[in-house]
């Protein structure tokens, strides 16, 4: 039985996408090359991998031992990279990191620079999910490091501080809430929204507690950013409600007043998540560390 490192980057994406055909564009590969190779392991190994069907793949008993042992081989190539440091002559290490929407937009930015900065040998593979989405991945392997809200059970992982997030609602200078100084998530339910972009993790976290309330938001339109949204918010479209560290970025060149929410799910500690420190490969190992570093 023989894998090289290809195929098992390729299965891994494949089984972490559930599809072929995502998992081939996040490995950089034609489909039919793809498919091919995934024919091939399973003709190597002389039983099925992946169950496919009309809305992607899922791993066989097989093909989960599979996705197992070859996160285990990637990650241990990644930490021979990182370790041979200068030595490793154009070898790349690549740290895994997955985050909620907040931490992708307002912290990470700031946090990572400087770290890429002095290490020009390790690459960051940025994912944005869910933190319960989060959570599973790192504890299956398919990160390193997770960043996610306190709200969500963390199960068996090791967690570290970062940030605290706090969520506001936004309205216009003229909006009849725009003099309130606080208010609950459910008495504005009624309103117009602007939200994010669809597939946004912190979007789908709010729209889950309005669906706790009974209700859905109404959105008149969707922005890519949380200056595309305040932007629509200024000229009376809608209310949003978005980090405060985003507000008052655009407060100071927007015409937005920003109401404090009531609820508690509003004010969330972002958490570092791994499955064991002293386990992570080097790379890995000293990017947790800068990151516990910059949330102090």
């Amino acid at each position: 039985m023989r894998f090289d490192l290809t195929d098992l980057r390729l299965f891994s994406l494949v089984v972490e996408a559930g599809s072929i055909t995502l998992g081939a564009a996040r490995a950089h590969m034609a489909l039919p090359s793809a498919s091919a190779r995934l024919r091939g392991m399973e003709e190597t190994i002389g039983i099925p991998l992946l169950v496919r069907g009309r809305r992607g793949v899922t791993p066989t008993p097989a093909g989960d031992a599979l996705a197992h042992h070859a996160r285990i081989v990637l990650r241990q190539m990644d930490e021979l990279r990182g370790e041979l440091g200068d030595f490793a002559k154009g070898l790349k290490a690549e740290v895994h990191l997955a985050a909620n929407t907040a931490a992708m937009t307002e912290f990470l930015p700031a946090a990572l620079a400087p770290f890429l900065k002095r290490r020009p040998h390790v690459d960051i593979d940025l994912k944005e999910r869910q933190s319960t989405e989060i959570v599973k991945a790192v504890a299956g392997g398919l990160a390193e490091i997770g960043i996610i809200s306190d709200a969500v059970d963390p199960g068996p992982l090791e967690l570290f501080p970062f940030a605290v997030d706090r969520l506001v609602l936004v309205t216009a200078k003229g909006h009849p809430l725009a003099g309130e100084a606080r208010v609950a998530f459910h008495t504005v339910l009624g309103h117009a929204f602007v939200g994010l972009s669809g597939g946004s993790a912190l979007q789908d976290h709010i729209g889950e507690h309005a669906a706790r309330a009974g209700r859905t938001l109404a959105f008149r339109i969707r922005m890519r950013t949380f200056e595309g949204i305040c932007r629509m918010v200024a000229e009376d479209v809608g209310l949003a409600i978005v980090p405060e560290a985003a507000a008052l970025r655009c407060r100071r060149t927007m015409p937005i007043q920003i109401v404090r929410l009531t609820d508690g799910w509003a004010a969330r500690q972002l958490k570092l998540c791994v499955r064991v420190r002293d386990g992570l490969p080097a790379p890995a190992r000293e990017l947790l560390d800068h990151l516990i570093a910059f949330g102090n």
